[in-house]
């Protein structure tokens, strides 16, 4: 995949998350691995009015390699989660308004369905809170997808990570979904049955039979 063709799919990443309400007052960002480092959306610019010229393109330590604009202000979690995971070609974050309420409890989500199995294992979990943009933010995160493709940010948001944008946006659409039904459960005072690992296990096994985990 060319340059070009790169920031033209983190561009229509970004656009269809933002138009599916997952990026409330411009939040959220994504990013995909390149040979030298990674792209990224840059800060403060509406996605609406994004261009693949206006992508960042930052090495693993940071530094700026091309593009005029600021990067996003969480980039230091995506060089951190690209160092940490070599499998991880993307990276999808978003405010999304469901998953991030659940956030805001500090609690994650169990294998009350199967689908969970999609973002990489048993559970989500809920990263330990930090400040947005930190160092500390970024360790809490890699922390907390270890084995796993998505994660909650206490008080904050979701990150998911795949093998493609395709597949990051994927996971980060489906946490919403199940945020969602997860907080319908509770809110209507019922208890989920959880699956035990052994069942997430045979569910993960298919997932990856049916090339449905990327």
């Amino acid at each position: 995949m060319t340059r070009d063709e790169l920031g033209a799919g983190i561009v229509a990443v970004a656009q269809a998350i933002d138009l599916a309400g997952f990026c409330p007052s411009k939040s959220g960002n994504v990013s995909a691995r390149t040979e030298a480092g990674f792209l990224i959306t840059p800060s403060g610019l509406p996605y609406a009015q994004t261009l693949p010229e206006d992508l960042i393109e930052l090495s693993l330590d940071g530094m700026v390699l091309s593009g005029a604009r600021k990067p996003s202000s969480e980039w230091p979690f995506h060089a951190a989660i690209y160092r940490a995971r070599p499998e991880a070609q993307a990276i999808v974050h978003t405010h999304s308004p469901r998953a991030t309420a659940l956030s805001c409890t500090r609690r994650g989500i169990p294998a009350f369905h199967y689908m969970i199995a999609l973002c990489g294992g048993a559970d989500i979990r809920c990263a330990d809170y930090a400040t947005f943009g930190t160092p500390e933010l970024a360790e809490n995160a890699v922390r907390a997808l270890e084995g796993r493709k998505a994660v909650l940010l206490a008080n904050h948001g979701v990150i998911a990570l795949g093998a493609s944008l395709a597949g990051a946006h994927q996971i980060v659409a489906e946490v919403e979904n199940l945020a969602g039904q997860y907080l319908d459960i509770l809110a209507a005072g019922l208890e989920p049955v959880i699956l035990d690992a052994a069942e997430m296990a045979r569910v993960s096994a298919k997932f990856a039979g049916y090339g449905k985990v990327g």
